[in-house]
Formats: C-alpha cells, sequence, structure tokens
C-alpha cells in the first residue's frame, strides 16, 4: 500500500513534535521492543544513519546503513532489480519497497528503512518533481509505501527536502514500531 503525505500534511503531522529528537524516540522504542532497525538512503544521503548513531545506545538496535545514491549499488548491494530501475526508474515506489526490502536481507534487521527522491534544485521533471520522495519501511509480516510530496504547497530547498524526509521517515518507523 502507498500513502501520500504533501508537506502540509508534513508540517501537521510534526505540529508539536521535538523533530530533533525523533531519532531518540526511535532508539529507545526499538531498544524497548528488543528489534533492529537498518537503512537504505539515497537522497537522504546517510542522514537518518547519522542521526540515529548520535544517540548513546544505538549500536544495540542498528548494525547498518547502506548510502545507495548510484543505481549500480541500489541493484548489487540492496537487491533492486535492473528491470524495477529500467521501468520505474530508481525514484518510484518500487524502487523504495526493494531497497527497505533488501536492507533488511543484508543486516539481518527487523525493520528495514528507504528513502529516495529528488531532493533538487535539479533534477526534476513535470512527473517527478523536486521535492517527490519514497519512504519504505519492510517489517518481516508487510512493507508500507510513502509518497511524500514536499512540492505540493512551497518550493523547498535541497536541505529542507532533505530533513523533511528524514524527519518523517524516523516519525513513520515509530509509528510502525508502535503497531509491532
Amino acid at each position: 500500500m502507498t500513502y501520500l503525505i504533501t508537506d502540509k500534511d508534513y508540517y501537521e503531522r510534526t505540529q508539536g513534535i521535538d523533530t530533533k529528537g525523533i531519532e531518540e524516540s526511535l532508539v529507545h522504542l526499538l531498544y524497548e521492543k528488543h528489534m533492529k532497525t537498518a537503512t537504505a538512503e539515497s537522497c537522504t544521503g546517510g542522514m537518518i544513519s547519522q542521526r540515529i548513531t548520535n544517540v548513546s545506545g544505538a549500536s544495540n538496535v542498528f548494525d547498518c546503513g547502506i548510502c545507495s545514491y548510484a543505481n549500480i549499488i541500489k541493484e548489487k548491494l540492496l537487491g533492486v532489480s535492473n528491470k524495477i530501475l529500467s521501468t520505474y526508474g530508481a525514484v518510484s515506489k518500487e524502487t523504495a519497497t526493494q531497497m527497505c526490502q533488501g536492507i533488511m536481507k543484508v543486516a539481518y534487521s527487523d525493520i528495514g528503512l528507504s528513502t529516495t527522491g529528488i531532493a533538487g534544485p535539479t533534477g526534476g521533471s513535470k512527473d517527478k518533481p523536486v521535492g517527490l520522495v519514497f519512504i519504505g519501511i519492510a517489517t518481516k509480516t508487510h512493507t508500507t509505501i510513502y509518497r511524500a510530496e514536499f512540492c505540493h504547497y512551497a518550493q523547498h530547498s535541497r536541505d529542507e527536502v532533505r530533513t523533511m524526509t528524514t524527519n518523517l521517515a524516523m516519525l513513520l518507523a515509530t509509528e510502525e514500531l508502535s503497531k509491532l
């Protein structure tokens, strides 16, 4: 299933939340549940991994983060099929799905988290504008994909798109963990 989140939705979801502390909540919840996560990041370039590992005790819940900026890395390390990449592109729900499922296998983790998108300011098109991001969350029982459109109501800088994506991915992972 794919869920749409616009920049307006993002601001509503994060209102009243200390976005600088989302990683602490995620690490503590993983610890409480005796679970581990791993990340496969493209447009966020390792920002999620960096923020998770800033938290003391992260080594108990985090073993692996792959910055899969290039398609060859998505394919060779994460198992994203060449057919998916050539048919749908790197920025697609299909790629995000295979990325989060692939990182779970690589790291033997309980939760796989992926990000792929167009942070800009260049690289966008009519079909895939700057600010379009896919976030994937895989567990042992299901995979959920979020299509984030950080271009719906305003234009955002590269840094803003990457920060919003990182915040949202960790928030969604925390919400998913709460259900398990």
